[in-house]
């Protein structure tokens, strides 16, 4: 293994919040590469995320932002196991990441699971009739509603959609680098989004 500089490792750590063993052993594997080393600790971090998904998430803190100009107010759920995990500031920080994000791109529910079923027939009967005056044929407009009806769930869901912070990632993905850090489960269990005049 390659010997890697204490500068080295303080920069990973910087980068990913993540402890000093942690870094040092990632740059360790990856031969000193930075990059690399990133990529290790996400892989790793996503591992841990889904073990730890099953774990109950009693505690937790709700946080409020209003966007600029008091026209649009968020509150967001944010759930983890202990309330020491609950109290620490990377979750405040990324619970404000999550209000912020909700006041600018309007998500209607917290995954696809939980979409209106009755949203999502009224969205396939208005698609299958575009299909149809396109002239597209019955056995292919079957197959392309289900896509369709499948990325729609996703895009009014907070968890698929993508983090406006961050495009590369999803607010999933947010959350589970979120629990990779902290060690613990990490969920939304709701929001609610204030808008004056909606």
């Amino acid at each position: 293994m390659t010997k890697v500089s204490l500068e080295s490792i303080q920069t990973l750590r910087n980068m990913t919040g993540l402890g000093m063993l942690d870094c040092k052993k990632a740059l360790e594997e990856a031969n000193g590469d930075i990059e690399k080393s990133i990529e290790l600790l996400r892989k790793r971090g996503t591992a841990l995320a889904d073990k730890r998904a099953d774990k109950e998430t009693s505690q937790g803190i709700i946080v409020s932002y209003i966007h600029p100009g008091d026209q649009t107010a968020v509150l967001v759920e944010l759930n983890c196991e202990t309330d020491f995990v609950a109290r620490t500031e990377a979750i405040k920080l990324v619970a404000k990441d999550i209000a912020m994000h909700i006041a600018a791109m309007k998500p209607q529910y917290v995954s696809p699971d939980q979409v209106d079923a009755a949203f999502i027939e009224k969205e396939r009967e208005i698609a299958i009739e575009l299909l149809k005056s396109q002239g597209k044929p019955a056995a292919m407009i079957e197959k392309i509603i289900e896509g369709k009806m499948s990325k729609i769930a996703s895009d009014v869901s907070l968890l698929k959609q993508a983090f406006v912070k961050d495009e590369g990632k999803t607010i999933e993905e947010l959350l589970k680098e979120l629990s990779a850090k902290t060690g613990e489960n990490i969920k939304i269990k709701r929001f609610a989004r204030f808008e004056i005049g909606a």
